[in-house]
């Protein structure tokens, strides 16, 4: 059974823009894999069907992830007959994505309430995907069929239709921005995101890197600011309270998680954005976290408005830089990126 619904699916690849797309025989390689693309921001994995055991591997990979990171969202690629489509649906895949579009599949998924991407290669046959349910249609291979030119000419009698192309898709700026600039809702990276030398290295940083970096070129393409939000808000000790009494009254009132930090205690629930409650210091005032996709880009943009950042604290999952100066109510504010 999947472990996430179609329109959660669907949605996620929208919002995101990526999909890695790899196989590896190992599950502990495997885990590996999908955790590295997770770590640089990717929440969708497409686990290609193209091994021995290649279904065993997944079923292991998708009991994991449901247990260590529910939010995962893993799917089946290369998949072109009705029965396997079954046995990965069985094996908790949430997605499935085929280099033919085959209507058996089609079907299935239908039935099943599972998003299917089928490959296609003509407008007839984006057509056909679309009358049997499709909603995200792969290109394949996108270079061969067209490129970008292809999904722009598809896109301007049929706005409508979305479109990710994989075959084609490179890891450059140059390849992100003339596919989303001709119109792609998503696109699919295989072999030039997940690099044979650098499993065979074991360097998985260099993945996570390498798929943030691809989320930031597509957020740019799609001319989306680097600031995501307001991560947390930061309240000191002030009158006779202190981190904890703060924590208990917020976690008693409205049921707030707490994760008790070294110099600070957190506080969340389901919802984005957290409090921050400091051990130490005696003010009235507060500081805000706004969180960034990229920090540079940020960095840089609020340098061209005047605003100036102290030097910045860098960890192995994390960047964080006050800015010189406070807001107009005197509270401090700093910009922080976090993996994901």
């Amino acid at each position: 059974m999947a472990n996430h619904n179609r329109l959660t699916v669907l949605n996620t690849i929208v919002e995101t823009g990526l999909i890695p797309v790899f196989y590896h025989r190992d599950v502990e390689v495997a885990k590996k894999i999908v955790a590295a693309c997770v770590a640089g921001g990717a929440r969708v994995a497409e686990f290609t069907n193209r091994g021995d055991f290649a279904p065993h591997v997944f079923h292991e990979l998708s009991q994991h992830f449901a247990k260590a990171d529910p939010k995962v969202i893993l799917g089946a690629g290369s998949i072109v007959d009705a029965p396997t489509t079954a046995l990965y649906i069985a094996s908790g895949a949430s997605f499935v994505v085929g280099p033919n579009l085959n209507p058996e599949v089609a079907r299935l998924c239908n039935r099943r309430k599972i998003s299917y991407s089928p490959g296609c290669g003509s407008a007839s046959e984006i057509a056909e995907a679309e009358e049997l349910g499709v909603e995200i249609v792969k290109v394949f291979p996108g270079d061969s069929v067209g490129g970008p030119q292809f999904v722009k000419s598809i896109l301007g009698p049929c706005p409508w239709t979305r479109i990710m192309p994989t075959g084609g898709v490179s890891d450059t700026r140059e390849s992100i921005f003339a596919w989303f600039n001709a119109g792609v809702a998503a696109v699919g990276i295989g072999g030039n995101l997940i690099r044979k030398e650098w499993l065979a290295e074991g360097n998985y940083d260099a993945i996570s890197e390498r798929v943030a970096q691809v989320l930031a070129w597509i957020r740019e393409a799609r001319g989306m600011s680097p600031i995501a939000g307001i991560e947390h808000v930061a309240l000191y000790p002030y009158a006779g309270s202190s981190a904890q009494s703060l924590a208990e009254w917020y976690g008693q009132v409205f049921g707030f998680k707490v994760q008790d930090g070294k110099s600070s205690i957190m506080l969340e629930a389901s919802g984005p954005g957290r409090i921050e409650l400091m051990k130490e210091g005696q003010t009235d005032r507060c500081h805000i976290a706004v969180r960034v996709f990229d920090f540079d880009k940020a960095a840089e943009m609020l340098r061209a408005k005047g605003v100036e950042l102290e030097e910045p604290k860098v960890g192995q999952d994390f960047k964080a830089a006050f800015l010189k100066q406070t807001d107009p109510a005197g509270n401090q504010v700093h910009l922080l990126w976090r993996r994901v």
